[in-house]
């Protein structure tokens, strides 16, 4: 690439300093070098500066005369006569512009942009409007039209262009989508632009009531404002009229469920069972889909009881009574483990349906290696280190440089940290790290700094001992055995740099007995005596989720998560954080 000369690094130099009487002379030995467009511009932009209009005026001509058909330098002229007060003169060329143009589309582009960057939107839009007409009924400047309107502010007349589009052609609708993402701002839930939408789509709905296009951008609508309730209620009415066999539904739940509305995904998976029956081709994954959503609804964040947890097992058991243990079905069986060994303390038949999934014929490799990391975690919890360490290894091996074989290779870390064996667990640590830092998880991080951090501390790492054993026995729901450890370690190492991680310990323990009062007090000792170290964004996070899900008090929760956005910037929790301070926000507060 040549490098520019020294004339041109004088040129720009002076221009931007706003020098110029000495940028134009420069500006001007270039343009008779060379006339090209660049030049001139910067020239021309010179003498205006200067008020040489005459000057101006005979250079935008002469590159006129050189280039009969770029119409630019009718704009040019017409800018030239504005500067002057002249409105009458500045009308006559961009007028002319208009009226010398033909149905060439770079020609059309170019008088367009021409317009748009000297703020002439009007004539920006009539250049398009002629190119149309030229075209002999082809409409190919709807998007630049719509853009011009959204820029001039008329909401209606840029929706409309926006939604012809789709009348043109139906597969411009993913970017008819993403334009007006942009354009309404469904963010800002008082912008006036939403209404004008959906007034507008329910129209074109009305005028055209088999065009599913319509219907797909107001189902869109409704997502974007969050209101997935009137989605739900479209999606449903469509798959009625036109006798659908519910997989929009299927998919619907689906993203129901990711959005946490377990009721409203409830619905969605129910229709199917419930409307289109055993005979759609969809049925088994609704009652799948349908179990899954109702365990979350359960165990995600909320308080429940042993009878819940009972009706959940049930549940379970129903179901695949009635759909039988297969391939299909390993996920409710792998479900099912997880509520008797995380939640109904029953490891032991947690145990058998997992090595009863693993056997199932057909199942991926994939699927057999989840299933042998979930049965690892079962064994731990009961005590069987070296067999659990030896089903990590399998899977570590089996998928050495993917995702869950990192994974594999983080828990057998965590196996060695839990015995004593801190150096290898932080060399399989810098491995993991070393290797791909995206697929290091946030406790995998923070293992590693609480290795690196404690254990320098000590020659002989007592005190790291005692907080693995507990940790380990927190695992496993020792919590009694675990307690005593901690107050061994605080009570030996009070001085030791592991006092907010003990403390964090313990907080997990009571959650896990849902004993939140308890846990909340060993947050807020967090918070209190060590917020700005490796746990305070953890600590408050925490917090605001115990304030949000379980003692009912919005407002602290929003003030928690706010101070944890601006005391934490950096925080991986900052992003979800905000989502949940927006939300709580808006919530009417008693």
């Amino acid at each position: 690439m040549a490098q520019p000369s020294n004339d041109q690094q004088l040129a720009v130099q002076y221009f931007q300093a706003g020098e110029y009487d000495k940028a134009v002379l420069y500006y001007e030995k270039l343009y008779n070098k060379n006339q090209a467009d660049f030049y001139y511009n910067y020239y021309v932009k010179c003498l205006i500066e200067l008020k040489q209009y005459k000057d101006a005026e005979k250079i935008i001509r002469k590159q006129q005369r050189k280039n009969p058909g770029n119409l630019k330098y009718y704009v040019d002229l017409g800018e030239l006569y504005k500067v002057q007060d002249d409105p009458a003169k500045a009308k006559k060329e961009f007028d002319n512009a208009i009226k010398d143009l033909t149905a060439e589309t770079q020609q059309v582009q170019n008088l367009a942009n021409a317009f748009r960057d000297k703020g002439e939107l009007d004539y920006a839009l009539a250049a398009y409007e002629k190119g149309d007409r030229l075209t002999g009924g082809v409409l190919k400047y709807r998007m630049q039209k719509a853009e011009l309107y959204n820029m001039k502010g008329l909401t209606e007349q840029m929706v409309e262009e926006y939604l012809s589009l789709i009348d043109d052609n139906p597969n411009n609708i993913t970017n008819v989508e993403n334009q007006l993402s942009f354009a309404v701002n469904f963010e800002d839930p008082e912008n006036p632009r939403i209404e004008v939408l959906r007034v507008a789509l329910l129209k074109r709905i009305q005028k055209h009531p088999d065009n599913s296009s319509y219907t797909e951008l107001l189902i869109w609508f409704f997502q974007q404002k969050g209101d997935l309730a009137s989605a739900f209620n479209q999606i449903k009415a469509i798959d009625k009229r036109q006798k659908k066999d519910g997989y929009e539904l299927l998919d619907f739940g689906r993203l129901c469920k990711s959005n946490e509305d377990y009721d409203l995904a409830a619905k969605c998976f129910d229709y199917i069972i419930t409307e289109k029956g055993k005979s759609s081709p969809y049925y088994l994954e609704a009652k799948i889909e349908m179990v899954d959503v109702l365990s979350r609804k359960v165990l995600d964040r909320r308080i429940y009881d042993q009878n819940d947890l009972l009706t959940l097992e049930k549940l379970y058991n129903e179901t695949l009574l009635e759909l039988g243990k297969s391939s299909s079905t390993v996920g409710l069986i792998r479900g099912l483990a997880k509520v008797k060994a995380y939640h109904l303390h029953d490891s032991q038949a947690a145990i058998t349906l997992l090595y009863e999934a693993l056997n199932l014929p057909g199942i991926s490799l994939m699927t057999e290696a989840e299933i042998k990391l979930e049965m690892a975690d079962v064994l731990l919890m009961q005590g069987n280190i070296w067999d659990a360490s030896l089903y990590y290894s399998q899977v570590e091996k089996a998928f050495k440089h993917e995702p869950i074989g990192h994974e594999a290779k983080l828990r057998n870390a965590k196996i060695s940290f839990y015995t004593g064996d801190f150096s290898w667990a932080q060399a399989q640590l810098d491995v993991l790290k070393a290797s791909t830092s995206k697929l290091i998880s946030n406790d995998a991080m923070q293992l590693s700094l609480l290795i690196t951090d404690n254990l320098g501390m000590d020659s002989l790492p007592d005190a790291m001992k005692l907080y693995a054993e507990a940790d380990l026995l927190v695992y496993q729901n020792r919590f009694d055995e675990a307690l005593k450890k901690l107050d061994t370690l605080n009570g030996k190492f009070p001085w030791h740099g592991l006092a907010d991680e003990s403390r964090f310990l313990r907080y997990r323990m009571f959650m896990q007995q849902r004993d939140y009062e308890h846990a909340a007090e060993e947050l807020q000792f967090i918070i209190d005596n060590f917020s700005q170290d490796i746990l305070g964004d953890d600590a408050l996070f925490r917090m605001a989720e115990l304030e949000q899900y379980y003692f009912n008090q919005p407002e602290k929760a929003a003030e928690l998560y706010k101070k944890l956005m601006f005391d934490h910037p950096g925080s991986l929790y900052v992003v979800e954080a905000r989502k949940r301070f927006r939300t709580l926000r808006g919530e009417k507060i008693n």
